[in-house]
């Protein structure tokens, strides 16, 4: 059935009338259409590319002496602190492009040609929530490449991997506060201004670049129920050596209440408007 001669009834097709097979079918229709989209834009990459680099030389150049200091082991000791907590940053940094990505999708009249195709509106979801995965996951492979050529010494490649899984449990969990923004904003820049108010104090006020030891205590209070302090703290243990349980526990309970939380909002959000 064409486009041109699809019917209002199954434009409208709800997703419950779509077998879960269509729907996986829809969505990896819809995941070779994005990364398609990648093939052509290649500057759409230019984040994954640039996040980590920048990131990982600034705070390791820039901060690791002085900071390594304190950790009592200098530069080095800073680069096996920090690696982690960069690793835990990229799968909040990738899920703002969900966001983004939707806004812009609205804007440009590209949910309009879906709207004339019998597919189920949550396989675009999907789909896009796969694609930035995919993502997150290059933009971390290309951080542990500049980790390890600014020294950052592998010892547990099985908790390397478990970190990664772990940042893709709570960056697929933020997707969907990002995509609910998505939705509702009006632009694309409306949705990255949000997001960076989001991202920042969540990013400065955790222990991904610095110990919080001597934060003042009102900071630390705060510092202590950031997801992304447990997800760093949790991926530093896997990863180099330390306590695990309580930190894996708390991102696995931020994960789930976020997604439990945000998912059904966006998902009305998205359905409304499309």
């Amino acid at each position: 059935m064409s486009a041109a001669t699809v019917t209002p009834e199954a434009r409208l097709t709800p997703d419950a009338r779509i077998s879960p097979r269509a729907h996986l079918r829809h969505t990896s229709a819809l995941v070779r259409r994005n990364l398609l989209w990648i093939r052509q834009d290649p500057e759409s990459m230019f984040d994954a590319i640039l996040f980590p680099i920048v990131f990982t030389l600034l705070f390791v150049y820039v901060f690791g002496g002085s900071i390594g200091q304190s950790l009592g082991g200098g530069q080095q000791a800073y680069v096996q602190y920090v690696i982690p907590g960069l690793m835990a940053m990229m799968g909040m940094n990738m899920a703002q492009g969900v966001g983004t990505g939707f806004n812009q999708d609205f804007n440009s009249g590209v949910m309009d040609r879906f709207r004339s195709l019998p597919i189920g509106r949550g396989s675009v979801l999907f789909a896009k929530i796969a694609v930035e995965l995919l993502r997150m996951l290059f933009a971390t492979a290309v951080l542990m490449v500049v980790a390890v050529l600014v020294g950052f010494d592998i010892t547990n490649w099985a908790g390397l991997l478990a970190s990664v899984g772990l940042s893709a449990v709570f960056g697929s969990a933020l997707m969907w506060v990002f995509i609910t923004l998505g939705v509702v904003m009006k632009n694309a820049q409306s949705v990255q201004a949000m997001g960076f108010l989001v991202l920042m104090p969540l990013q400065f006020g955790s222990s991904i670049f610095a110990p919080t030891d001597s934060m003042p205590g009102w900071l630390r209070s705060f510092t202590d129920y950031n997801p992304l302090s447990s997800l760093a703290d949790t991926a530093r243990g896997l990863m180099v050596g330390g306590p695990v349980t309580h930190d894996l526990w708390v991102t696995l309970g931020w994960s789930a209440a976020l997604t439990a939380v945000m998912a059904p909002i966006a998902i009305h959000k998205f359905r409304t408007k499309s």
